[in-house]
Protein backbone atom coordinates (compact mmCIF):
# COMPACT_ATOMS: atom_id res chain seq x y z
CA UNK A 1 0.00 0.00 0.00
CA UNK A 2 1.23 3.29 -1.09
CA UNK A 3 1.84 5.98 1.46
CA UNK A 4 1.98 8.90 -1.45
CA UNK A 5 -0.33 11.59 -0.62
CA UNK A 6 -1.76 14.49 -3.03
CA UNK A 7 -3.04 17.08 -0.63
CA UNK A 8 -5.17 19.03 -2.95
CA UNK A 9 -5.25 22.28 -1.45
CA UNK A 10 -1.06 22.44 -1.98
CA UNK A 11 -1.80 21.38 -5.95
CA UNK A 12 -1.05 24.41 -8.14
CA UNK A 13 -4.13 25.39 -10.43
CA UNK A 14 -4.44 26.20 -14.03
CA UNK A 15 -7.30 27.47 -15.90
CA UNK A 16 -7.42 26.61 -19.48
CA UNK A 17 -7.98 28.94 -21.91
CA UNK A 18 -5.89 28.56 -25.24
CA UNK A 19 -9.19 27.35 -27.14
CA UNK A 20 -10.40 29.52 -30.65
CA UNK A 21 -13.77 30.10 -28.97
CA UNK A 22 -15.14 30.25 -32.96
CA UNK A 23 -18.50 28.90 -32.17
CA UNK A 24 -18.82 31.57 -29.84
CA UNK A 25 -17.50 34.31 -31.98
CA UNK A 26 -16.19 36.16 -29.38
CA UNK A 27 -13.55 35.41 -26.89
CA UNK A 28 -15.66 33.28 -24.28
CA UNK A 29 -14.30 33.17 -21.03
CA UNK A 30 -15.31 37.02 -20.99
CA UNK A 31 -18.98 35.54 -21.97
CA UNK A 32 -21.29 37.12 -19.12
CA UNK A 33 -22.94 34.61 -17.05
CA UNK A 34 -25.26 36.35 -14.72
CA UNK A 35 -23.49 39.67 -15.12
CA UNK A 36 -20.22 37.95 -14.53
CA UNK A 37 -17.58 36.45 -16.63
CA UNK A 38 -17.20 33.17 -16.75
CA UNK A 39 -13.57 33.18 -15.96
CA UNK A 40 -14.09 35.48 -12.71
CA UNK A 41 -16.87 33.01 -11.54
CA UNK A 42 -14.60 30.22 -12.33
CA UNK A 43 -11.56 31.58 -11.01
CA UNK A 44 -13.12 32.38 -7.59
CA UNK A 45 -15.19 29.30 -7.34
CA UNK A 46 -11.66 27.39 -7.02
CA UNK A 47 -9.90 29.72 -5.43
CA UNK A 48 -12.10 29.51 -2.49
CA UNK A 49 -10.33 25.85 -1.97
CA UNK A 50 -6.70 26.42 -3.23
CA UNK A 51 -3.56 27.51 -1.09
CA UNK A 52 -1.74 28.40 -4.37
CA UNK A 53 -2.31 30.97 -6.91
CA UNK A 54 -4.37 30.47 -9.75
CA UNK A 55 -2.22 30.45 -13.03
CA UNK A 56 -4.34 30.88 -16.66
CA UNK A 57 -3.35 29.37 -19.29
CA UNK A 58 -4.17 31.64 -22.67
CA UNK A 59 -2.36 33.20 -25.43
CA UNK A 60 0.44 35.67 -24.40
CA UNK A 61 -1.65 38.69 -26.06
CA UNK A 62 -4.68 38.09 -23.18
CA UNK A 63 -6.53 40.97 -22.82
CA UNK A 64 -6.84 40.39 -18.87
CA UNK A 65 -5.64 37.72 -16.40
CA UNK A 66 -7.38 39.14 -13.83
CA UNK A 67 -3.96 38.98 -11.34
CA UNK A 68 -3.28 35.50 -12.22
CA UNK A 69 0.35 34.65 -13.72
CA UNK A 70 -0.17 33.82 -17.89
CA UNK A 71 1.16 30.68 -18.86
CA UNK A 72 1.06 30.78 -22.76
CA UNK A 73 1.80 27.37 -24.59
CA UNK A 74 5.19 26.60 -25.53
CA UNK A 75 4.29 24.58 -28.46
CA UNK A 76 2.49 27.04 -31.28
CA UNK A 77 -0.75 26.69 -33.44
CA UNK A 78 -3.09 25.50 -30.68
CA UNK A 79 -2.60 22.50 -30.95
CA UNK A 80 -5.81 21.28 -28.21
CA UNK A 81 -6.13 20.90 -24.22
CA UNK A 82 -3.14 19.14 -24.32
CA UNK A 83 -0.84 21.92 -25.09
CA UNK A 84 -2.34 23.76 -22.72
CA UNK A 85 -1.90 21.10 -20.31
CA UNK A 86 1.69 20.81 -21.18
CA UNK A 87 2.27 24.72 -20.62
CA UNK A 88 0.60 24.01 -16.85
CA UNK A 89 2.94 21.14 -16.34
CA UNK A 90 6.25 22.82 -17.36
CA UNK A 91 5.22 25.89 -15.37
CA UNK A 92 5.13 24.08 -12.33
CA UNK A 93 8.57 22.35 -12.99
CA UNK A 94 9.60 26.13 -12.72
CA UNK A 95 7.23 27.55 -9.97
CA UNK A 96 6.50 24.64 -8.10
CA UNK A 97 9.59 22.15 -8.12
CA UNK A 98 7.99 20.37 -4.90
CA UNK A 99 4.21 19.79 -6.70
CA UNK A 100 3.82 15.97 -8.17
CA UNK A 101 0.55 17.21 -10.01
CA UNK A 102 -1.17 20.18 -11.27
CA UNK A 103 -4.76 20.58 -11.64
CA UNK A 104 -6.29 21.94 -15.01
CA UNK A 105 -9.74 23.24 -15.32
CA UNK A 106 -11.24 25.18 -18.60
CA UNK A 107 -12.87 28.35 -18.10
CA UNK A 108 -15.97 27.56 -20.12
CA UNK A 109 -17.68 25.33 -17.87
CA UNK A 110 -19.10 27.51 -14.74
CA UNK A 111 -20.92 24.24 -13.02
CA UNK A 112 -18.00 22.10 -11.94
CA UNK A 113 -18.40 20.30 -8.66
CA UNK A 114 -16.30 22.80 -5.70
CA UNK A 115 -14.70 19.48 -4.64
CA UNK A 116 -13.45 18.80 -7.84
CA UNK A 117 -10.04 18.74 -6.71
CA UNK A 118 -9.82 17.49 -3.82
CA UNK A 119 -12.38 14.38 -4.98
CA UNK A 120 -9.37 13.91 -7.77
CA UNK A 121 -6.45 14.31 -5.39
CA UNK A 122 -8.24 11.58 -2.77
CA UNK A 123 -7.69 8.58 -5.97
CA UNK A 124 -4.30 9.32 -6.43
CA UNK A 125 -1.80 6.61 -4.82
CA UNK A 126 1.02 7.33 -6.73
CA UNK A 127 3.51 10.02 -7.78
CA UNK A 128 2.91 9.34 -11.70
CA UNK A 129 -1.05 8.38 -11.54
CA UNK A 130 -3.76 10.80 -13.88
CA UNK A 131 -6.90 11.28 -11.81
CA UNK A 132 -9.95 12.69 -14.60
CA UNK A 133 -13.66 13.57 -14.16
CA UNK A 134 -16.02 11.54 -15.57
CA UNK A 135 -20.05 12.10 -15.50
CA UNK A 136 -23.07 10.53 -16.87
CA UNK A 137 -20.66 7.61 -19.15
CA UNK A 138 -18.15 10.46 -20.61
CA UNK A 139 -14.59 11.03 -19.82
CA UNK A 140 -13.72 14.75 -19.00
CA UNK A 141 -10.14 15.06 -19.09
CA UNK A 142 -9.63 18.48 -19.18
CA UNK A 143 -10.73 18.90 -15.55
CA UNK A 144 -7.58 16.71 -13.80
CA UNK A 145 -4.61 15.68 -11.89
CA UNK A 146 -1.43 15.17 -14.01
CA UNK A 147 1.71 14.69 -12.84
CA UNK A 148 4.57 16.99 -13.34
CA UNK A 149 6.63 13.60 -14.06
CA UNK A 150 4.75 13.06 -17.55
CA UNK A 151 5.48 16.24 -18.55
CA UNK A 152 8.45 15.17 -21.25
CA UNK A 153 6.38 12.14 -22.54
CA UNK A 154 3.28 14.62 -22.95
CA UNK A 155 5.80 16.80 -24.87
CA UNK A 156 7.31 14.20 -26.75
CA UNK A 157 3.54 12.93 -27.64
CA UNK A 158 2.58 16.33 -29.02
CA UNK A 159 5.30 16.60 -31.51
CA UNK A 160 5.17 13.01 -32.63
CA UNK A 161 1.63 12.21 -32.54
CA UNK A 162 -0.36 13.51 -35.77
CA UNK A 163 -3.67 12.80 -34.08
CA UNK A 164 -3.20 14.16 -30.63
CA UNK A 165 -6.23 12.18 -29.17
CA UNK A 166 -6.52 12.69 -25.56
CA UNK A 167 -7.71 9.60 -25.09
CA UNK A 168 -4.81 7.95 -27.04
CA UNK A 169 -2.22 10.07 -24.21
CA UNK A 170 -4.35 8.48 -21.47
CA UNK A 171 -3.48 4.93 -22.46
CA UNK A 172 -0.22 5.49 -21.78
CA UNK A 173 -0.45 6.34 -18.38
CA UNK A 174 -2.15 4.44 -15.15
CA UNK A 175 -5.69 6.79 -15.03
CA UNK A 176 -8.00 6.90 -12.16
CA UNK A 177 -11.65 8.26 -12.83
CA UNK A 178 -14.09 9.98 -10.64
CA UNK A 179 -17.36 10.12 -11.54
CA UNK A 180 -19.53 13.12 -10.21
CA UNK A 181 -23.49 12.86 -10.38
CA UNK A 182 -26.06 15.17 -12.63
CA UNK A 183 -27.03 17.80 -9.97
CA UNK A 184 -30.96 17.33 -9.64
CA UNK A 185 -33.17 20.73 -10.28
CA UNK A 186 -36.24 21.57 -10.41
CA UNK A 187 -36.18 21.93 -14.15
CA UNK A 188 -34.30 18.41 -14.36
CA UNK A 189 -30.61 16.70 -13.56
CA UNK A 190 -27.76 18.80 -14.82
CA UNK A 191 -24.24 17.67 -16.08
CA UNK A 192 -21.85 19.40 -13.47
CA UNK A 193 -19.43 19.57 -16.61
CA UNK A 194 -22.13 21.36 -18.68
CA UNK A 195 -19.70 23.43 -20.85
CA UNK A 196 -20.58 26.47 -23.13
CA UNK A 197 -19.19 26.91 -26.45
CA UNK A 198 -22.27 28.91 -28.43
CA UNK A 199 -24.47 32.09 -27.55
CA UNK A 200 -27.09 29.07 -27.19
CA UNK A 201 -25.05 27.50 -24.41
CA UNK A 202 -24.66 30.59 -22.92
CA UNK A 203 -28.58 31.24 -22.55
CA UNK A 204 -29.02 27.77 -21.42
CA UNK A 205 -26.33 28.12 -18.61
CA UNK A 206 -28.66 30.88 -17.53
CA UNK A 207 -31.85 29.15 -17.17
CA UNK A 208 -29.72 26.09 -15.78
CA UNK A 209 -28.26 28.98 -13.22
CA UNK A 210 -31.81 30.45 -12.33
CA UNK A 211 -33.06 26.50 -11.13
CA UNK A 212 -29.63 26.16 -8.88
CA UNK A 213 -30.21 29.69 -6.98
CA UNK A 214 -33.96 28.09 -6.71
CA UNK A 215 -32.56 25.40 -4.98
CA UNK A 216 -33.56 24.92 -1.15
Amino acid sequence: MSDFIATPQDIPVVLLAGGRSSRMGANKAFALLAGESLIARIASKIGQRQLKPIALNADADWPDAMGMRLIPDRIPGKLGPLAGVLAALQDAQLHHPEASHVATIPIDTPFFPSDLVARLAHVIHGPDEIAIAASLGQDHPVFGLWPVSATADLELWISSDDKRRVRDFLARHKVQRVEFLPVETAIGPLDPFFNINTPADLAEAETWLAALEDMP
